[in-house]
């Protein structure tokens, strides 16, 4: 059975197809990508109707079995919702103000305000105060945001407070820099590398892995050795980041995720891109620099999870890296020096067509004894399949 194909590699073939230029064929577009023509317009006819909508007929044939799976799905979601509000309350149990609801709830199951506030500390006159003047719309807008503060914070515990406000901003929440910062102050969720000291120099903190390729950027099998790093461009819409993992053994981009924010989250879908399109890669080794993309836990688990082994080189050394520094910079001078792009989506299908199209099946490599990626992928596999 062939090997599903990720889903922003789906989307990123849809979007060349749709923005193709006059007198190029869906069969060329498909060639280029190494897919058949029936499987791209396949793709083309779902996410026409997912751009659509479902049709009516379509919604009312739904079987009893799965409604009744998508209201436990909702049910699900809503409690993880109840659980992920009730640690950011717990997180700021320190504060008198943050218990009162927790005071008014117990006296409502028949635990008297005066045993309460004895055992926890408070004041009855406060609470009562409280009790009579409701919440106000900026405490419950200063709560949600250092809920999302706090749910940043634990996922990136390398962020600092500029970071986080980036992150809860993305998630629809707003608020200056200065309350932000008082926010991740008063709760000290600072980043884990810390601040450098004035008047003395910064040291590194250690690495996460081992640097096991010692700048040996070569394998002799296929799945062997990965190599991945990030880059960023500029558009007239702002920056558009590329995390890309490259086969050393056939110097193949086998995963790539491109995305406006440049966070963990990027590096993980390269990763799981690069795995689905490989299908198992039990014990491969991936190296990278010491970004902390490649240094957060979310990372460290997709490593886990697809059992692979992390490498890392040193701090400030390009040559640890340099195979995939040298790629980044053939798609500086062909893709990104020739012209400049002025939304993300147009950068976006120019690097994605360069790498499947030129790179992948047209730019011959010396060191592959000048056959491109995909022949030389094709050469070493077929005695392979021959044999077995």
């Amino acid at each position: 059975m062939p090997k599903p194909y990720p889903q922003e590699f789906r989307d990123d073939v849809v979007r060349v197809a749709r923005e193709r230029e006059s007198g190029q064929t869906l069969r060329q577009i498909a060639t280029d990508f190494g897919i058949s023509e029936s499987c791209l317009v396949n793709w083309l006819k779902a996410a026409d109707l997912a751009d659509g909508g479902r049709p009516a007929a379509a919604a009312a044939e739904q079987s009893a079995e799965l409604r009744e799976a998508k209201k436990r799905i909702r049910l699900l979601e809503q409690e993880n919702e109840v659980l992920r509000r009730a640690a950011a309350y717990l997180s700021q149990s320190n504060l008198p103000k943050m218990i009162y609801p927790l005071v008014r709830d117990l006296a409502a199951d028949g635990i008297p305000v005066v045993v309460t506030c004895r055992v926890l500390g408070l004041a009855r006159q406060p609470y009562y105060r409280w009790l009579a003047a409701p919440v106000t719309a900026t405490e419950v807008k200063q709560a949600y945001l250092a809920n999302a503060l706090f749910d940043a914070h634990r996922d990136d515990p390398e962020f600092g407070y500029r970071f986080l406000a980036d992150e809860a901003r993305t998630a629809g929440h707003r608020g200056c820099d200065r309350t932000m910062r008082r926010i991740c102050s008063s709760n000290r969720w600072w980043s884990t590398f810390g601040k450098r000291r004035r008047g003395k120099a910064g040291q590194p903190g250690p690495p996460v892995h081992d640097d096991l390729v010692q700048r040996r950027f070569t394998a002799d099998k296929l799945n062997d050795l990965w190599l991945t790093d990030i880059t960023e461009h500029a558009t007239g819409e702002g920056k558009l980041y590329v995390c890309a993992i490259k086969d050393a053994a056939s110097n193949r981009i086998v995963g790539y995720s491109i995305s406006e924010r440049m966070t963990s989250r990027i590096a993980v879908t390269a990763l799981n891109n690069a795995v689905a399109r490989r299908g198992g890669a039990a014990g491969c080794i991936v190296h990278s620099d010491r970004g902390s993309q490649f240094r957060s836990r979310k990372f460290g688990h997709a490593l886990n999870r697809h059992a692979m082994v992390g490498s890392m080189g040193k701090v400030g050394s390009a040559g640890d890296n340099a195979a995939m520094e040298s790629f980044f910079a053939l798609l500086q001078k062909n893709v990104l020096n020739r012209r400049r792009c002025a939304t993300r989506l147009e950068l976006r299908i120019a690097i994605v067509t360069w790498i499947e199209k030129t790179y992948h099946r047209r730019r011959r490599q010396l060191t592959l004894g000048r056959l491109t990626p995909v022949e030389y992928e094709a050469m070493i596999t077929r005695p392979a399949a021959q044999a077995a």
